[in-house]
């Protein structure tokens, strides 16, 4: 790697990590961080504040750990989904991890985590409802029917209806 490139990447890195640590003390973003930058390197100088801001909470590093892994970086989206699985994650935790799978077409990633979610609450009429739509849309009806049953004859929410509706549409959950 080049020398100026390396540098770039330096500043852009340290300026992420001032940046985020000014946003986490509630001063706001400063827009030298991202205007005026190739998209790519706003997008990872807005990411570097992001973690900062997420600190430890489970949803914002799921969510910080979304847009590395859907945009291509996908080492550091699995860093932060594997940091939150590591301790004992919470049913919207595994949720939101499988959601990101699916999203990016792993469904042989997403599948455990939906089923471990279920496991953890099997009340649960949203994880039942667009895990369904998932297994539906991954090809598996007879799950998905099966989950269906479950989570629209306990509580008619249009929510839960909507992914499965979609499912046979061929959209994803919402």
């Amino acid at each position: 790697m080049r020398w100026g490139k390396l540098m770039g990447w330096a500043v852009v890195f340290s300026a992420g990590l001032l940046a985020g640590w000014a946003a986490a003390k509630g001063k706001g973003i400063e827009p030298s961080i991202y205007q005026g930058k190739e998209a790519k390197q706003a997008g990872l100088a807005l990411l570097q504040v992001a973690e900062v801001q997420a600190g430890n909470g489970s949803w914002e590093r799921i969510g910080v750990g979304r847009v590395y892994y859907l945009s291509g970086d996908k080492a550091k989206g699995q860093a932060l989904f594997d940091a939150v699985l590591a301790k004992k994650p919470a049913k919207d935790d595994l949720q939101r991890i499988a959601r990101v799978y699916a999203e990016a077409g792993e469904w042989d990633k997403a599948e455990p985590l939906y089923q471990r979610a279920i496991a953890k609450d099997p009340g649960d009429d949203s994880i039942l409802a667009e895990a369904g739509a998932y297994y539906n849309l991954n090809g598996n009806r007879s799950k998905a029917e099966e989950l269906f049953g479950i989570s629209l004859g306990k509580k008619s929410d249009v929510w839960n209806t909507l992914d499965a509706a979609g499912s046979y549409l061929g959209v994803r959950p919402n």
